[in-house]
């Protein structure tokens, strides 16, 4: 089981989660809806876990396959559903960058696995209904 612990430490929407190694994300709300930019909204560190996650299955896939990764970016850019509550991730693109040698082929054949096998986060958000596309750029090409 997975613990973590969340606490109020800044005005009325600033919090600080730890997990249970001692890491700390801080989180707040927008300007707009009473924030103070203490912290990431929750919805973008959702876009951060699913960033977090392909990239450690892209590296671990492409590890395996015994190719040196000199450089990897990650862009996520996401559309949020407009007028409901809650208003969820409609769509997300990502831009997976890579430097190395690494085919395109392979570096394409890693980011897919990873979207549509086995990041958990990109699984969770298609379920709600999130439509995710990506591209893949090896060697800025």
């Amino acid at each position: 089981m997975v613990t973590i612990q969340i606490n109020r430490v800044e005005g009325d929407f600033g919090f600080e989660a730890k997990d249970a190694n001692g890491h700390i994300v801080r989180l707040d709300t927008s300007d707009e809806t009473g924030g103070i930019n203490f912290g990431i909204r929750p919805m973008q560190l959702l876009l951060m876990g699913l960033g977090g996650c392909s990239g450690i299955d892209i590296v671990s896939i492409l590890k395996k396959q015994r190719l040196t990764i000199e450089g990897f970016s990650i862009k996520i850019q996401g559309e949020r559903e407009k007028g409901k509550e809650p208003s969820l991730w409609e769509s997300v693109h990502i831009d997976f960058k890579l430097k190395g040698n690494i085919g395109q082929e392979k570096a394409e054949r890693a980011c897919a696995l990873s979207i549509n096998k086995y990041c958990s986060v990109a699984e969770t958000l298609r379920r709600s209904g999130t439509k995710i596309t990506w591209k893949v750029i090896v060697n800025n090409n």
